[in-house]
Parts: C-alpha cells; sequence; structure tokens
C-alpha cells in the first residue's frame, strides 16, 4: 500500500503536510526529514479538545521549517487518528513507530490512552511529550510528562479554594477513569491531612460522555446545604462539561454558592458553548491565553496566522505541547542526534521559554518546572487570574499523601536510572513505570 503511493510524494508532500499526513516513503524520509508523529484523537469524545493539539504541533513544525529545521533536515508530520478509542492509541503508536518510523511522537490526552501506548514505547523505544495534567503515580524512561501533576495543579487549587474561599466541604467529581480517580485518591488523602472530616467529602464518577446530569447535580446542591461553604472539583473531561455545566445553572448553582475549578476546562472547550452557566466558575491550570507577556503575544499571532481564524484560541495544553517541542528540539540538537537513547540522555536540564514570560526546565523525573495559576471565567471564555504562584513548581511525579508512593523519586540519569526508586529500602522497583 505504502509503495503505490510513495511514488506520488513528491507532487503531493507540501499537501500532505499541510492536511497533516505523511505519504513518503519510509526511506525517502530517512534522507530527507525527519518524521514527528501525532497521536491526538480527531473523532470520538476526546476530539472536542485534542484536535487543536494536532492543529498545535503542525503549527510547531512549520514555525521550525521556517528556521530550517533540525539538524539541516525539514520536519516532516505523520498524523494518525486513535479516534477516542484507547486500546487503538496503542495499535497508533506502533504503527508511527514500527511503520512510519517517526523520530518522536506528540499526542495523548486521557490517562488510559497513555497508558495504553506505554508498553509500546517501551518495547520499541520510541519518544513520548505527553502535554496534559495528569494523575502522577508514573515516570517512564521513553515519556516526557509537560503537563501539570498533582502539585501543580490539583492541590493548588484545593489550597487555593480552602484558604482563599473557606470552603470546608467537597465533591470531587470525575470521569470514570485511571486520572480522576487517582487524582481524587490523592486529594482525598491531602484534605483528610488537612483535617477534613470523611463526611465533608463526596465523591461521584460518570462514564465518558455522560449526559444527564440531574440526579447528580441535586446530590451536589444537597450536599452543599449543610451549612458549609462547598466546591466542585471537577476532573470531568471531555464533551460531558456542556451539559453538566448546563445542569448547574438550570438549579440554579451559582459560582459563589457551590464554585466549581476544573482541571480539564480551558479556552478551547469554552470557545464552543454558552459561557453564561460558567461564569464565575474557577479553572486551574499552569497558562491562560490572557497571560499578558510579550512571549504569549507574538505565539498568539503566529498561531492565529497560520490556523487563518481568529477565534481560534490558545490553552494549556497547547503551550505544554509547545514546551516539550522545543525541548524535543533542543535535545536533539545538542545531542546532535534523533537517536532515542541520546535525546533521552541531553534533554536533562534542559531549558527553554514557556508562555508565562519565564522558562520552564526538564527535570531528572522526566517532568518540568511550570507555574500554576488559577483563573476565573469570564462571559468571553477567557479566564481572569485570580491567584498565582511566586514561582515555578517542580513536578512530582510521586504523590507524598499516598502510602505507596510517599517514598518514592524518579531520576533517570546514570547510573540510577530508576522511575520508582525507594529512599527507603534504596532499591529500585521493576522498570520504572510505576
Amino acid at each position: 500500500m505504502r509503495g503505490r503511493f510513495s511514488s506520488l510524494s513528491k507532487f503531493l508532500s507540501a499537501g500532505a503536510i499541510a492536511a497533516g499526513i505523511s505519504l513518503s516513503s519510509p526511506a525517502m524520509a530517512q534522507e530527507d526529514t525527519i518524521k514527528v508523529g501525532v497521536l491526538h484523537s480527531l473523532s470520538g469524545t476526546m476530539a472536542i479538545s485534542e484536535t487543536t493539539l494536532k492543529d498545535t504541533v503542525l503549527f510547531l513544525i512549520d514555525e521550525q521549517n521556517k528556521k530550517g529545521g533540525v539538524l539541516g533536515k525539514k520536519l516532516e508530520a505523520v498524523v494518525v487518528d486513535p479516534a477516542s478509542d484507547w486500546p487503538l492509541f496503542a495499535e497508533k503508536a506502533r504503527e508511527l513507530l514500527s511503520v512510519n518510523k517517526v523520530a518522536v511522537v506528540f499526542g495523548c490526552w486521557t490517562s488510559v490512552s497513555r497508558k495504553s501506548v506505554l508498553p509500546v514505547f517501551e518495547e520499541l523505544n520510541g519518544l513520548l511529550f505527553y502535554p496534559v495534567q495528569y494523575e502522577g503515580e508514573e515516570s517512564q524512561r521513553n515519556v516526557f510528562y509537560t503537563g501539570a501533576a498533582p502539585n501543580q495543579q490539583a492541590i493548588p487549587a484545593v489550597d487555593y479554594l480552602m484558604n482563599d474561599e473557606g470552603v470546608e466541604r467537597w465533591v470531587l467529581a470525575g470521569t470514570d477513569y485511571v486520572y480522576p480517580q487517582t487524582t481524587n485518591k490523592i486529594l482525598q488523602a491531602y484534605l483528610e491531612s488537612k483535617g477534613v472530616a470523611k463526611e465533608d467529602i463526596m465523591i461521584n464518577y460518570t462514564p465518558f460522555g455522560h449526559s444527564d446530569w440531574q440526579t447528580i447535580v441535586t446530590d451536589i446542591k444537597n450536599f452543599g446545604s449543610a451549612g458549609k461553604k462547598t466546591a466542585v472539583v471537577s476532573t470531568i473531561n471531555g464533551d460531558a462539561n456542556v451539559p453538566f455545566y448546563k445542569e448547574l445553572a438550570n438549579q440554579g448553582i451559582k459560582a459563589e454558592d457551590i464554585p466549581v475549578v476544573a482541571f480539564s476546562v480551558g479556552e478551547e472547550e469554552l470557545a464552543g458553548l454558552d459561557t453564561g452557566p460558567l461564569v464565575g466558575h474557577l479553572t486551574a491550570w499552569n497558562y491562560f491565553q490572557s497571560v499578558d507577556v510579550p512571549e504569549n503575544a507574538d505565539f498568539i499571532a503566529k498561531w492565529k496566522e497560520f490556523i487563518k481564524d481568529d477565534k481560534r484560541v490558545t490553552n494549556d495544553p497547547m503551550e505544554a505541547t509547545y514546551i516539550g517541542f522545543n525541548m524535543w528540539v533542543k535535545a536533539v540538537e545538542k545531542a546532535g542526534s534523533t537517536d532515542p537513547d541520546a535525546v533521552i540522555d541531553a534533554i536533562i536540564g534542559v531549558s527553554v521559554p514557556n508562555l508565562s514570560g519565564g522558562f520552564s526546565a526538564m527535570m531528572p523525573n522526566h517532568h518540568i518546572t511550570k507555574p500554576v495559576l488559577i483563573g476565573e471565567i469570564q462571559a468571553d471564555g477567557q479566564m481572569e487570574t485570580v491567584w498565582q504562584t511566586s514561582g515555578l513548581v517542580v513536578g512530582d511525579e510521586w504523590s507524598d499523601y499516598l502510602p505507596d508512593s510517599k517514598d518514592l523519586i524518579s531520576d533517570w540519569r546514570a547510573p540510577m536510572s530508576c522511575g520508582n526508586f525507594n529512599v527507603a529500602t534504596g532499591k529500585c522497583g521493576g522498570k520504572g513505570t510505576n
């Protein structure tokens, strides 16, 4: 099949790259281009969030090619659609690494999709840059986590609600998969360590794409009527957020009564919604489009020029993709090679500009340094920053609040080269994934 198309590649390559699909043969790619894999859902429940990240990688490749590419070669995108189907992520990852011979992959959103591909990247020694907030409890040699760990998003958000908003009762509402489950496990342990009683914590999970929120929102409303300030900490992912916020408004729940702080609702999701029900509710991220610094203004201007749509917005996972992409480029140039082992060794300590006016660095645990911002949703779908950390926070791969994790650290530098070194026993457990 590929041989039939390869003869057309010289004529179609420009259009193929614009469409995000590679039609060149592996041999040609090795000689003339460096192939970059894009593994994001372009259909299904997560397309609302992931399609923009595909566009972001195409944009970054275009920008890098204007600078001459990498190591004297142009970059070429290879885009696949795992269609919000978690096992399909593994199949598509294998296709990118084995068939398309990509040098690096930027992709995944949900943790279940990331967990699906981990064995593939380990087996084939590929490189994955993962750009979305996640639950931690993982450090894999072949993965670079440029989204937030819980201590860079979830825990600061709870601290803000507790200290600045006086919240005493907590609804931990999430989609039923690994990221919300593990994050809420950490948050429950953290809240209890702060003296919150178990009866003041309500936990609820719903499936992907859940649409009937009437009963759940009624339960939240009743839970919040006990005379204590109540908040919802939301790890609801994908298009289920639309009916969730609509039902909150239908039942008269306002942000000043029971605020919702969301970890998976950003500018991209809000761009297609009636923002009326969301105004005043909160989001916790490491970047907002509204951040007023020259680096961000330059990025937004170039993004809108590339995408040819002034209405398209930027968001946190886009910035995480931007940081990861530039870290990969810098590590490749430092190593003088796209060889995965050389890049893994070279990338530790690499520092690149973020879009909040500072620099983010890749740490030995394959997580990065980030600021934390709490934003209030505005009528135009943008965020007004109401709180932020005074400096950068180092991503903590293993939670200090879970008994099985508190003694673990990750350091992928020699001689340790371990993702879950137990400081109490002095031993590395397994292969260092989790």
